[in-house]
């Protein structure tokens, strides 16, 4: 009998030591890269911006062989418009940071850039608008808020690409000047996505769209930008947690979805390109809801008084946090020095993720294209974005 007790205290002890090792050393095997992506790792940033321009470009013979009649899984559509952007802001990021890096990464951040315009890269947008495609109709009021993606990226590219298209360039102008005109007339700072919707997210990449193009053309913005600012401020953020509304009505302002992580981190992101101020105060948000646990941190989704179960914009809501908003605010967390918030984001991200490294190349292997798109950019974001 007192064998069989030693046995039960020997196992029960062996648990709290293997427990007490987890805490401690999970927080660190999760984190060993954080302290390297804040501080610009060069090895890291080649290495993931590598595994992208390797997808770019077997994405380009997929494509090849789409045209010439062969069968294709290629995806199409919203999911790739996006992960061609962030690929784009994460090489042109890159740029910026480390202008040797320029003769590299320029090209293809414009290459990355222009797939995003593609006819089928916005078609879902297309469908939503009844046929009326973004970029063949710059003249109506209509807000097309979701090209702002694409518009992003090329503005970006166009920034550090000397050799950037001319013809692009143009049709590129027209797009902007078609946001720019839209916003202006709105006044609640909101311009629709597809009918009768207007995401607040959606319209901070249009002004982020806008503030870069003006540095790329040396154009003034300065107008439209202060004029959406304003409205941010006034009539897109939730008193109470300092989030934005996720979803809201273009003309008359009222909320149409409750205030949200996911939303805010990535508004957080792009407001960064137009005004350090608004950035800082989305962020400022976000950390407040920020929720830790043994060194590891993640972002509440719902702004106080909200609950719910998540959707395609936040991923997976566990415990009130989400998969989506804690990778977002990366971004800001980076960007704007909030070096403790990096870490303990970055090490949940780390726990899902899964980095990998082989040679000298680095990637997240539960990512996916899109994933790893969107993580080299929030991992890239730099003070040199933020105005």
């Amino acid at each position: 009998m007192r064998i069989a007790w030693k046995r039960v205290g020997i196992r029960v002890l062996c648990l709290i030591l293997g427990l007490a090792a987890a805490r401690l050393f999970a927080p660190w095997i999760c984190g060993l890269d954080a302290h390297a992506w804040f501080e610009g790792d060069a090895s890291l940033q080649d290495g993931l911006a590598e595994e992208l321009i390797a997808f770019e470009l077997s994405d380009d013979s997929e494509r090849t062989r789409a045209s010439q009649g062969a069968s294709s899984d290629r995806f199409a559509g919203e999911w790739a418009l996006v992960t061609h952007q962030m690929t784009a802001l994460g090489l042109a990021q890159l740029c910026l940071a480390h202008s040797e890096r320029c003769a590299r990464y320029a090209p293809l951040a414009t290459q990355a850039a222009l797939k995003s315009f593609l006819p089928e890269m916005r078609d879902f947008g297309t469908r939503a608008w009844h046929g009326e495609d973004a970029l063949a109709s710059v003249a109506s009021s209509h807000g097309h808020a979701y090209l702002a993606y694409s518009a992003l990226a090329v503005s970006m590219a166009r920034l550090v690409d000397p050799a950037f298209p001319s013809r692009d360039a143009k049709l590129h102008d027209a797009l902007i000047a078609a946001y720019e005109r839209r916003l202006l007339a709105s006044d609640t700072g909101l311009i629709e996505t597809y009918p009768n919707e207007a995401y607040p997210t959606d319209v901070a990449a249009v002004a982020a769209a806008i503030a870069v193009h003006g540095r790329a053309t040396r154009s003034n913005h300065a107008r439209v930008l202060e004029h959406w600012v304003k409205r941010v401020r006034t009539r897109q953020i939730d008193s109470q947690s300092g989030f934005v509304f996720q979803r809201m009505g273009a003309l008359s302002g009222k909320p149409h979805d409750v205030p949200r992580g996911s939303g805010t981190g990535l508004a957080a992101y792009y407001a960064g390109f137009v005004d350090r101020g608004l950035a800082e105060q989305l962020a400022e948000a976000l950390f407040q809801h920020e929720k830790g646990f043994c060194g590891f941190g993640a972002i509440g989704e719902f702004g106080e008084g909200h609950t719910g179960l998540g959707d395609i914009d936040s991923g997976p809501v566990l415990f009130g946090v989400s998969v989506a908003a804690t990778g977002f605010a990366l971004a800001p967390a980076r960007a704007l020095g909030h070096r403790d918030s990096f870490e303990h984001l970055y090490r949940t991200t780390a726990l899902f993720g899964l980095p990998t490294t082989f040679g000298k190349g680095f990637w997240f292997s539960s990512g996916g294209p899109i994933g790893n798109a969107l993580l080299f950019a929030f991992l890239t974001s730099g003070p040199e974005l933020a105005s």
